[in-house]
């Protein structure tokens, strides 16, 4: 069974956006707007396939064919770093739906422990974003995905700004059906589990905490 794809957005605000973010000496606030603007073009490519249904629209002038989305959307990020990505994309939908998934990674096995999730009822219904800003390890996505899928989502795209191959594989070997939507690969992991060169730690530098 062949996997379902990774998308690269090549964007020159993409690409910009994301030197800033990587660069060390970036504030917190200056971080977040990037962050919240990288996720908007991400949404934009991952909802390019979405369906809609046909209405009719009455223009000042005239009446014409228009559209709407033929499914709910639900945003679900993983907590807390995937919350900077939420931010930015409620401000093209804010009509979608929210779920949280509550995972940490422990520091010695670098798996994920999970101590929340609270999802929409609708979910199995909505085109599902799991949103979280790197896909390292894979292992917290693989765990979030899982959990989506036992609670009765059908249609889930993965979204981060920075995945890297180990990550991919682990999770593609786990959820093939998955879409990955990123703005960026990077080669490799260091020995602590972060993407290098990356960005550091995303959930640190959106709160200011790191």
């Amino acid at each position: 069974m062949s996997s379902a794809p990774v998308t690269v957005v090549d964007h020159p605000l993409i690409a910009a956006g994301l030197s800033i973010l990587r660069a060390k000496t970036t504030a917190p606030d200056v971080f977040r707007r990037h962050l919240q603007e990288g996720a908007i073009l991400l949404f934009a490519e991952a909802s390019k396939k979405f369906q809609t249904a046909p209405i009719a629209v009455e223009t000042p002038l005239a009446s014409c064919a228009g559209a709407v989305l033929a499914k709910p959307i639900v945003l679900v990020p993983i907590l807390r770093a995937g919350l900077g990505m939420l931010d930015g994309i409620l401000r093209i939908a804010p009509d979608a739906g929210i779920g949280h998934i509550g995972l940490y990674r422990d520091a010695e096995t670098l798996r994920p422990v999970s101590y929340f999730d609270r999802l929409p009822v609708n979910i199995a219904a909505a085109e599902v974003l799991l949103l979280d800003p790197m896909l390292a390890t894979g292992h917290s996505a693989c765990e979030a995905t899982s959990i989506l899928k036992a609670q009765g989502a059908r249609h889930i795209q993965f979204l981060c700004l920075v995945a890297c191959p180990p990550g991919i594989k682990q999770f593609h070997g786990a959820h093939p059906d998955v879409p990955i939507v990123t703005a960026a690969i990077d080669p490799e992991l260091n020995t602590k589990g972060y993407i290098v060169p990356g960005l550091g730690d995303a959930g640190d530098r959106y709160f200011g905490t790191g």
